[in-house]
């Protein structure tokens, strides 16, 4: 029952900071100090990102209506139509073309992420380097987000290229503490994306993204020879609840304060967190 809790307390943890552009893995490593499982390292390391299938869905659910590319037709495909023009009454285009952008944005990360996957868990995670990270994006949401006019302020306004250099700013969240979220987010409002937009855009992107990650891990767990127990199961299935009920509320409340408001409290919360993992870390040394 007490790691079952635990497993709340970082689904909790995982539903709030994933979609907040403040860094889940800042956060972990703080929470980690605190709340240690009494579970194997090897479990601990996928359960990290499997976590992630729950914020996951919480997108899916809340956006389906604007996610699902096929609807009813309103007129039948007149007698003698070729399968394309039967087809083309199913299909919503526009989201069609939403998906084609998510997928362009998604191509960086999955090229250099996936090859570079253990290296970057086995030399970046890691206090010093996620407290850099955090401070640094705090200080680029303070310098960004200055008030400027948006030029894009729809979806239907995004294009490919937009798609792509969001993509590429998508990479730099493979170092831990940049935040998925904030690299996104701070990438987006440098090429004219308004807030809503970016935040939005960036919870779409988290599909595949997340979900390729998570996958990664858990096929890598179990190829290592790994086998659940039925305490892990149960760990991993209540994290994943708790994260999917808590981003639901968590991207609802995103959604709402960027319409009124600037990213920069995220900014200084994010250095003021830096700060904090920084301070955390030399202790232990001293302690050491």
């Amino acid at each position: 029952m007490v790691e079952i809790l635990k497993a709340v307390l970082m689904g909790i943890v995982e539903g709030i900071t994933e979609w907040l552009p403040i860094s889940s893995t800042g956060h972990m490593i703080l929470l980690e100090q605190i709340v240690q499982f009494q579970l194997s390292d090897a479990f601990m390391s996928m359960f990290r990102v499997v976590i992630q299938l729950g914020a996951i869905l919480a997108v899916v659910v809340l956006y389906f209506d604007k996610l699902w590319p096929f609807c009813k037709p309103h007129e039948p495909a007149p007698q003698g139509a070729n399968l394309g023009q039967k087809l083309i009454p199913w299909l919503r285009l526009d989201t069609w073309r939403l998906w084609g952008l998510i997928l362009i944005a998604s191509v960086p990360a999955a090229v250099i992420g996936l090859p570079l996957d253990d290296w970057l868990d086995e030399h970046l995670y890691n206090a010093p380097v996620v407290a850099s990270m955090l401070i640094l994006y705090g200080v680029l949401f303070l310098v960004v987000d200055n008030g400027r006019r948006p030029s894009v302020t729809h979806m239907d306004q995004l294009t490919w290229k937009h798609a792509l250099v969001v993509g590429i700013w998508q990479v730099l969240s493979l170092i831990p503490g940049t935040s998925r979220s904030g690299a996104t987010i701070v990438g987006g409002l440098l090429l004219g994306l308004s807030r809503p937009v970016a935040a939005q855009f960036t919870f779409y992107l988290a599909i595949p993204v997340m979900a390729g990650a998570s996958g990664l891990k858990l096929v890598k767990y179990l190829l290592a020879g790994n086998a659940f127990t039925g305490l892990e199961i149960g760990v991993m299935l209540t994290g994943m609840v708790v994260a999917f009920a808590v981003s639901l509320l968590a991207i609802g409340f995103l959604m709402r304060y960027v319409k009124k408001h600037s990213f920069r409290l995220f900014g200084w919360y994010r250095i003021a967190l830096g700060v904090l993992v920084l301070g955390v870390f030399f202790v232990q040394g001293l302690l050491a």
